[in-house]
């Protein structure tokens, strides 16, 4: 059995110091770890640098303002957003731009420019904005419908307001749910672990290949690590309506209620594919389920013959339903089980 080197330099060298001999298997084994582990390394870096450097010239800083006879005391928030198109137009959060009175985008040149918002959906947490310019440099967005467990993302915004900071981690989870400011749930957000900051609301989430995989729009406080993408998918089609139409069009019944459990024996009765209904503790007056003689009281549980167990899977419904085209809500009312015809009105 080979004796062990003693000496504790000899693990750097590969020299025996007593003998002045090289250790030739130990040095051999020592180099090629280190060789191994650099290469990993190489990729890695080699992966993110080339997705920081193609990228990184379309993300911007978004400064938002009020109006002030003192610019230097102007602003008031800072967010992130990136180029999508070489003549201005800006992906970024709703709750980033919402309340500004005035709005610039910060170029990673320095080059700032008056910013117009084009529109914004406050349910998904999406707005586009518009700078006048051309020839920009500009991201692509991604399929994030293809997206793993465990896959490297890039993580790149304007935190704290420290211009063209990069992020690194791997998704964690997909099909979360987050609620927006209105309440309503926004559906298969990515959870991922690349550091996010205040001032990274609205920066891209990116594959390895530097395409737009998420946007950026939470991160919970107090906790550590975890931050959560809008997926570029539900960022497509938000940016499809709000360039066309400067806003998101959605069903509207014009009701308000909670998730209520029902009894057992009404669910076997009825033959409910559900246990629990929404009921209806208010209705708007000039709504469509006024209209249709929906009523306080009554326990919507199904539309359309699907089971609504929750007031989020009538909204699920709804996003994907055609305004003005009829639809069936079928609610409990005391002992009887009524079928309704209703026609959806586009949300305000």
């Amino acid at each position: 059995m080979k004796k062990q080197n003693k000496h504790p330099l000899a693990w750097l060298s590969g020299k025996d110091y007593k003998t002045g001999k090289s250790d030739s298997n130990r040095a051999c084994e020592v180099s090629q770890t280190d060789v191994s582990d650099a290469k990993l390394l190489d990729a890695y870096s080699h992966a993110v640098i080339s997705v920081v450097e193609a990228v990184g010239p379309a993300i911007v800083s978004i400064s938002i303002g009020r109006e002030s006879q003192e610019p230097e005391f102007d602003l008031i928030g800072a967010g992130s957003g990136f180029v999508i198109t070489p003549d201005g137009y800006i992906l970024t959060n709703s709750h980033v731009v919402s309340k500004a009175k005035k709005l610039e985008t910060i170029f990673v040149d320095r080059k700032r420019l008056s910013t117009t918002v084009i529109g914004k959906d406050d349910s998904t947490d999406l707005a586009v904005i518009q700078v006048n310019a051309s020839g920009l440099p500009y991201a692509t967005l991604g399929d994030s419908s293809g997206l793993r467990v465990g896959q490297l993302v890039i993580a790149m915004g304007n935190p704290f307001g420290f211009q063209s900071t990069v992020s690194t981690g791997v998704i964690s989870a997909l099909g979360r749910s987050l609620r927006s400011q209105q309440g309503r749930l926004i559906e298969n957000i990515i959870q991922h672990t690349a550091p996010l900051n205040p001032g990274n609301s609205g920066g891209p989430l990116l594959d390895s290949r530097g395409r737009v995989v998420g946007i950026n729009t939470a991160i919970i406080p107090m906790a550590q690590g975890i931050g959560f993408s809008i997926p570029s998918d539900t960022g497509k089609w938000v940016l499809t309506q709000l360039m066309t139409q400067g806003r998101v069009r959605r069903s509207y019944l014009g009701i308000v209620g909670y998730k209520r459990p029902l009894e057992r024996r009404i669910v076997r009765f009825h033959k409910l594919s559900k246990d629990h209904g929404v009921e209806i503790v208010s209705t708007d007056p000039k709504g469509p389920a006024r209209e249709a003689d929906l009523r306080v009281g009554d326990i919507v549980v199904e539309v359309n013959n699907q089971g609504m167990g929750s007031v989020d899977d009538i909204y699920r419904f709804l996003a994907e339903w055609p305004i003005g085209r009829p639809l069936t809500v079928t609610v409990l009312r005391g002992k009887d089980r009524i079928n309704l015809e209703v026609v959806p009105t586009e949300a305000s």
